[in-house]
């Protein structure tokens, strides 16, 4: 099976889990962890484009589990995040990686923050390693095992 094909069947199982633990998927740390890896895999390769901030805006439009959420506060967010990233990329990524690691608490939350950034890595059919390096981290920050998620 070639690369591409892997990485689409992969977010999709992904996605379809994500959308089975949805009433368990509606805390704070959650919803705060899911948009800073938002933003980490947006900017992995140092810049954010407009390609990048839309596929954002459809995640948090269309993604059943993030419904769980006011949309512009998502939004709020996710530039947030954005900003701390773009102001100064590494001590950005250690502000986020923070936020992202309150999810930890609880393991269901933080499994579907690591799903969210492979959905979004893989949206655009390149789940390239910038992005992959960037999950990894944050597999590390939440005491998860990243080879648990082909990484």
């Amino acid at each position: 099976m070639a690369l591409w094909d892997r990485i689409k069947e992969s977010a999709a199982t992904m996605q379809t889990q994500l959308v089975a633990r949805k009433n368990d998927l509606k805390s704070g740390a959650f919803r705060d962890a899911s948009m800073a890896m938002c933003a980490l895999v947006a900017a992995a390769d140092g810049t954010v484009d407009p390609s990048e901030r839309r596929r954002v805006a459809q995640l948090i439009a269309g993604n059943e589990v993030l419904q769980n959420f006011d949309a512009m506060d998502l939004q709020r967010r996710f530039e947030d995040n954005l900003g701390k990233l773009t102001a100064d990329y590494d001590f950005g990524k250690v502000s986020v990686l923070q936020e992202i690691a309150k999810a930890k608490k609880k393991p269901a939350e933080a499994r579907a923050v690591i799903q969210i950034g492979i959905v979004i890595g893989g949206a655009d059919g390149d789940f390239d390693k910038d992005e992959q390096a960037v999950v990894r981290e944050a597999c590390f920050a939440l005491d998860l095992p990243p080879h648990e998620f082909d990484l």
